[in-house]
């Protein structure tokens, strides 16, 4: 046997098992650290989803010291703080590489979110234009990794058991393995720059149950994966004027459904095609058996690839539903993730699905029937 061969034999049996003893170390990291994510709340439309308004104004009114503070009182061990890239990357920027106002008002609202006691998902959130940058060119690609370097750099002093990384919100990429490549790069930047921090990563798409189990794990091991619960949209989404076209029509759809309730209702989509759509919401027999056998397809791929798992978002859009079948709608979603060990985070916190609504003065008024639902006291 030639010395260069023995020598590389030496280096493999020292190097390997320290690799496999690192990522059980980092796997077992990230398991404890799901602990703290296991009952969530969206803080919507604050740093995100709000491109028309970034100001001070908005993010000092928008959510309040007073929400954060009743939103640990309910219970919630942490949020997911969206955060739109646009406002990140805009001029003049500090010697970080990010918009220096913005970034200072991001950073009282983390810390005050700690502060409170919960954790923080750091959730890259960006607007359609940007998610179609990355969808259409490398360069776009290369442009998210550099964010991504940089923001993790600058939360690298925040602490690790506290702080998580989300990748993106729902990346509408519709080619999975494209997504897992852009996602791999991604997490080796944030790795770079943050070594001790658990990231979150998730399936292409729009993070459904379907994307996630088009996924193989990324080679770090101190990763959580996240999955979005919506289904099904004919009700979560009634009355909502975005998404499918006839949606704005649905008012008062029932969960879970009956013949006797859906026959009327139906008639209320004028397009035959889109009335097909609804009756198959009836057709299909939702209800929570149903919903707990979709979360145990998503709770089964965690057990197969042995990582930690949550459900960052679900909801049901409240303008036009009744209450009593939303909640019983996400008691049935959340005793699901439950039942299968899966930390959640409702979506959201005072906005169209919220928890609480937004009186007149703009103060949130806590819904205690919602608090209910999700097995909290207010």
């Amino acid at each position: 046997m030639c010395i260069h061969l023995r020598w590389l034999i030496v280096v493999l049996a020292f190097v390997l098992p320290a690799s496999a003893q690192n990522h059980e170390a980092d796997l077992k990291t990230a398991f404890a650290r799901a602990q703290h994510l296991k009952r969530g709340i969206n803080v919507s439309h604050w740093f995100s989803q709000n491109a028309q308004d970034y100001s001070a104004h908005h993010t000092d009114t928008e959510t309040t010291p007073e929400d954060i503070a009743i939103i640990a009182k309910l219970g919630f061990d942490n949020v997911r703080l969206s955060v739109d890239a646009t406002p990140l990357e805009q001029y003049p920027r500090g010697v970080d590489g990010l918009n220096a106002e913005f970034m200072a008002r991001l950073d009282r609202a983390l810390d005050m979110i700690l502060a409170d006691g919960m954790a923080v998902q750091v959730d890259l959130h960006p607007e359609e234009g940007y998610k179609q940058g990355i969808r259409s060119n490398n360069t776009s690609v290369d442009r998210l990794v550099q964010l991504w370097r940089r923001l993790a750099a600058h939360y690298a002093n925040r602490d690790p058991e506290r702080v998580f990384f989300e990748i993106m919100n729902e990346p509408e990429e519709n080619d999975p393995y494209r997504w897992a490549g852009m996602q791999a790069r991604v997490a080796a930047a944030i790795r770079e720059a943050a070594p001790r921090h658990t990231i979150i990563a998730t399936g292409p798409n729009y993070s459904d149950i379907v994307d996630l189990l088009t996924q193989h794990p990324l080679p770090d091991g101190n990763v959580i994966y996240n999955f979005h619960f919506y289904d099904p949209h004919e009700f979560t989404h009634q009355g909502a004027a975005w998404g499918a076209p006839y949606w704005i029509y649905e008012h008062g759809i029932p969960y879970p459904p009956t013949e006797d309730s859906m026959q009327e209702l139906v008639k209320q989509v004028p397009d035959l095609a889109d009335r097909y759509k609804l009756e198959n919401y009836w057709l299909d027999h939702w209800d929570a058996h149903r919903i707990r056998l979709l979360t145990d397809e998503a709770a089964a791929w965690a057990h197969e690839n042995n990582v930690p798992l949550i459900c960052n978002e679900f909801g049901a859009y409240r303008e036009v539903t009744a209450p009593t079948s939303r909640l019983a709608w996400l008691h049935d979603v959340r005793t699901a993730l439950e039942a299968n060990g899966i930390g959640w985070a409702m979506w959201d916190y005072h906005n169209g699905f919220g928890v609480a609504v937004k009186d007149a003065s703009g103060k949130s008024v806590v819904d205690p029937d919602t608090v209910e639902a999700l097995g909290l006291k207010k």
